[in-house]
């Protein structure tokens, strides 16, 4: 097998982006691309470190980020299963990417900048839950935001209600097969929901 080592090879094969993939890029937000992050309660957080690469899911139950202002956006980090993978890479190498989804809609919006770290309580009281706080606060400086065309989540019938899930092994399984049976099982999945309820914010 042959792979791609130019960049004018790979272009060779697409050709050139059309005007309105370009033009669709700001530089900080707008009204509408404003309305449209703050309509979105879950996002992928890409973030690089010196190990490598990592994507993780962001939540909430309202807009998963907040405007501090244009050109910044704040998002929560709310406890999880503390590997810190994301937020060890931010302290190292600030580079990330947001992905905004919003169920029901095949376009996405992305965000590409960098990031910073802080456990300003000031700024984590901003985002309190049931009398909780974040840990920390990823503050993320905007370097351009664009929508992402639509065709993946369409192909995928992302949104088409069906649900595909049957069959798949549970995190218990999963673990249990990690750890030749010393963690997981059914007796963790079974307790899953329940601690699942008492940490979520």
């Amino acid at each position: 097998m042959q792979y791609l080592s130019s960049i004018e090879d790979l272009e060779a094969l697409y050709g050139e982006p059309g005007a309105p993939s370009l033009r669709k890029v700001a530089r900080q937000m707008t009204p509408l691309y404003r309305k449209w992050i703050m309509a979105s309660k879950l996002c992928m957080l890409a973030s690089v470190g010196p190990e490598g690469t990592d994507d993780s899911p962001r939540g909430d139950d309202g807009p998963v980020v907040q405007e501090l202002d244009p050109g910044t956006l704040a998002l929560p980090d709310w406890r999880g299963n503390n590997r810190l993978d994301s937020l060890r890479n931010i302290v190292r190498d600030g580079r990330v990417s947001l992905m905004f989804l919003v169920p029901g809609s095949n376009n996405v919006v992305r965000v590409n900048g960098t990031a910073r770290l802080t456990a300003d309580l000031g700024l984590r009281a901003r985002f309190e839950k049931k009398g909780k706080l974040p840990a920390t606060v990823i503050v993320v400086s905007i370097g351009e935001i664009y929508s992402q065309c639509a065709r993946a989540m369409l192909r995928a019938g992302t949104w088409s209600g069906a649900d595909e899930s049957a069959g798949l092994p549970t995190m218990g399984e999963i673990l249990a097969e990690q750890t030749a049976g010393e963690e997981g099982g059914a007796g963790y999945d079974q307790s899953w929901n329940a601690r699942a309820a008492e940490t979520m914010w």
